[in-house]
C-alpha cells in the first residue's frame, strides 16, 4: 500500500488507519454474511472501506494541494477512535467484558495451506505475494502504471506529456488505501478471527520502513517485508530472555538509514 503511494508520489502514513476501517469491516461483514461468500464479501468490503478511508486524502492533495501527509496522520487519529467506538458498542460481542467483536466460525475463515509447529502458512500470505507479482506487471506493461509512476517522477512533465494528473493522484490514494484495508480483511480472517480494541500494533507504520527497503521495484517488497517479519519475531524471542524489545527498532532505523545512504551515494556516481 505505502509503495504504490510512493510511486505515485504520495507518502501515504495513513495505512494504519486504512488497515483498522478494512479490519473492521471485515469482522463485521464476515460475522453478518457467514460462510466461503462471507469470507468473499468481507475481503471486497475491507478493500472498499480503506479505499473510501484514503480518497479524502488524495482529492485534497489533488484538489486543495493540502499536503497529503498532514491528512493522512489526521485521519488516522480518526480511524483509530472510530474503531474503537465501533467495538466497544455496536459491534462489540454479547456477554463479553473487553472490547471486542464475536469470534468468526471456522467456516468464515482463511484456510491453512499447512500447518506444522512452529511453521504455518495460510492462502493470505499466498494473496499476498499474488498482489506484488499483479503490481509489478501492472506498473511495467500497463498505461495506467506507466501513468502513475510518470505521475509520480514528475508531475509537471506527466501533464504535459497528457496524463491528468488529478484524477491519477486521487486513484492512486485511493487503491493504497484499497490495499491497506485488504491486509485488514486478512488479518481479521486468517489470524485474529476477530476485531478489538489496539488490533494493530502498528502494521501500518511498519509498512513505511518495508516500502522504504523495497527501493524502486515492486520485487524488493517480498525480501524487505521478510526481513520485517524476521526482526519483528526475533526481536519478541530475545526479550523473553532479558534482551529489550527496543533493540528492534534501533535495528530497522539503521537498515533504513544505510539504505538511503547508499541509494543515495549511487544516485550521486
Amino acid at each position: 500500500a505505502v509503495f504504490l503511494g510512493l510511486r505515485a508520489g504520495l507518502f501515504n502514513i495513513g495505512v494504519e488507519g486504512q488497515f483498522l476501517l478494512g479490519a473492521a469491516t471485515a469482522a463485521f461483514v464476515g460475522l453478518a454474511a457467514g460462510g466461503p461468500i462471507g469470507v468473499i464479501l468481507a475481503i471486497v468490503a475491507g478493500s472498499i472501506a480503506g479505499a473510501l478511508w484514503a480518497w479524502p486524502a488524495g482529492w485534497i492533495k489533488a484538489y486543495r494541494g493540502g499536503h497529503e501527509v498532514i491528512t493522512t496522520i489526521m485521519l488516522n487519529n480518526v480511524a483509530v477512535f472510530f474503531t474503537t467506538w465501533l467495538v466497544a458498542g455496536p459491534l462489540k460481542a454479547p456477554n463479553q467484558q473487553s472490547t471486542t467483536t464475536a469470534t468468526l466460525p471456522p467456516g468464515t475463515r482463511l484456510p491453512s495451506l499447512y500447518s506444522s509447529p512452529p511453521f504455518f502458512l495460510n492462502l493470505a500470505m499466498v494473496l499476498a505475494i499474488l498482489l506484488v507479482v499483479a503490481l509489478a506487471i501492472w506498473l511495467n506493461r500497463t498505461v495506467a502504471g506507466y501513468e502513475l509512476s510518470a505521475t509520480g517522477a514528475n508531475p509537471s512533465a506527466a501533464e504535459v506529456a497528457g496524463v491528468d494528473v488529478k484524477r491519477v493522484t486521487v486513484r492512486a490514494m485511493a487503491a493504497s488505501g484499497a490495499i491497506a484495508g485488504l491486509a485488514g480483511a486478512c488479518q481479521v480472517l486468517a489470524y485474529e478471527w476477530r476485531f478489538y480494541e489496539g488490533f494493530s500494533p502498528g502494521y501500518g507504520f511498519d509498512a513505511l520502513g518495508v516500502a522504504l527497503l523495497a527501493g524502486s521495484t515492486p520485487w524488493g517488497l517480498l525480501p524487505a517485508s521478510v526481513l520485517f517479519g524476521l526482526l519483528t519475531t526475533g526481536s519478541t524471542a530475545l526479550a523473553a530472555n532479558g534482551v529489550p524489545r527496543g533493540l528492534n527498532g534501533v535495528l530497522l532505523g539503521l537498515l533504513i538509514i544505510g539504505f538511503a545512504a547508499y541509494r543515495y551515494r549511487r544516485k550521486r556516481a
